[in-house]
C-alpha cells in the first residue's frame, strides 16, 4: 500500500486519526525542548536587546581563551546598558554582513587583554551566524566589543601572512533580531567604520548565561559609580 493509500485510509477511520492525534502532539511539543539542552562543550548566553533576545552558543572546548573573557563579562555585567552601534551591510549584498556591539571604548568596563585564538587554530570559521571579537590593529587588542555575521564573511578567517579575528561560537537563537539591527540606517564613522554607525543604536539591556554558574571577577565595577557629584 502506497503512502496515500494510508493516508486516505486513516482519512475514513476517525478512531485512527484519534491514535496519531496525541502522537503528533507529543513530536512536535518535543523539538523545540530538545534545541534547548545544552551540548557538551558549549555555553550558552542570551543577548537582551531593544529588538529581541539573541541566544549565542560559546565554543568553550574550541576557543576556550576567548569564551572565559566573554563570560567574565557577562558574568560581572559589563555588557548590561551597553549598546549595539554599528552595521556593516555587503556592498553586493545589504542583507548580508555583520553587527557590532559592547563596551566600546569605555575603559571603565575593559578587562586586561588575552592572547588571539584564530580560525587557523580553532577550526572555527566565519558562516552565517557566528560570534566573534572585535579587535584593534594588534591582535591581543580584542576584548569589550564583539561582532555576530549574517551570511559568511571568510575575510575575517585567518590566512597567510593575516591573523583574522576569534570566531568562539554561533547564534542558536533570534536571528530575526540580528537582521533587524542589521538593517538599520547608518551612517558617520571614520575610517573602516565610515557610514556604518547605527544612528539610533540598539540597546544591550543585559546579556546573562543559560548554562553553568556566573563565575564574576571581583574588579571594581567602576561604570557603575557616578564621579560627577
Amino acid at each position: 500500500m502506497g503512502l496515500g493509500s494510508t493516508i486516505a485510509a486513516g482519512g475514513d477511520n476517525p478512531r485512527w486519526m484519534k491514535r496519531l492525534l496525541p502522537l503528533i502532539a507529543l513530536l512536535t511539543a518535543a523539538a523545540p525542548a530538545n534545541q534547548n539542552v545544552p551540548r557538551p562543550g558549549y555555553v550558552r548566553v542570551q543577548i537582551n536587546t531593544s529588538e529581541g533576545p539573541i541566544v549565542v552558543a560559546l565554543d568553550a572546548r574550541r576557543a576556550p581563551a576567548t569564551t572565559k573573557n566573554f563570560l567574565a563579562y557577562v558574568d560581572d555585567g559589563r555588557f548590561d546598558g551597553t549598546l549595539f552601534y554599528r552595521t556593516a551591510r555587503d556592498k553586493r549584498d545589504p542583507k548580508k554582513g555583520f553587527v557590532q556591539g559592547g563596551i566600546r571604548t569605555d575603559a571603565r568596563r575593559i578587562l586586561p587583554p588575552f592572547p588571539l585564538e584564530t580560525t587557523a587554530k580553532t577550526g572555527i570559521k566565519h558562516l552565517d551566524g557566528t560570534i566573534s571579537m572585535a579587535r584593534g590593529a594588534t591582535p591581543q587588542s580584542a576584548g569589550g566589543n564583539f561582532v555576530i555575521t549574517v551570511g559568511p564573511a571568510p575575510g575575517l578567517d585567518a590566512r597567510p601572512g593575516y591573523d583574522g579575528y576569534a570566531a568562539f561560537g554561533h547564534v542558536v537563537a533570534g536571528m530575526d533580531a540580528v537582521k533587524k539591527i542589521l538593517a538599520k540606517p547608518s551612517g558617520g564613522g571614520m575610517d573602516a567604520m565610515k557610514g556604518q554607525m547605527i544612528l539610533q543604536p540598539v540597546k544591550v539591556f543585559n546579556v546573562k548565561r543559560l548554562d553553568g554558574k556566573p563565575q564574576p571577577t571581583g574588579e571594581p565595577k567602576m561604570w557603575l559609580y557616578n564621579f560627577g557629584g
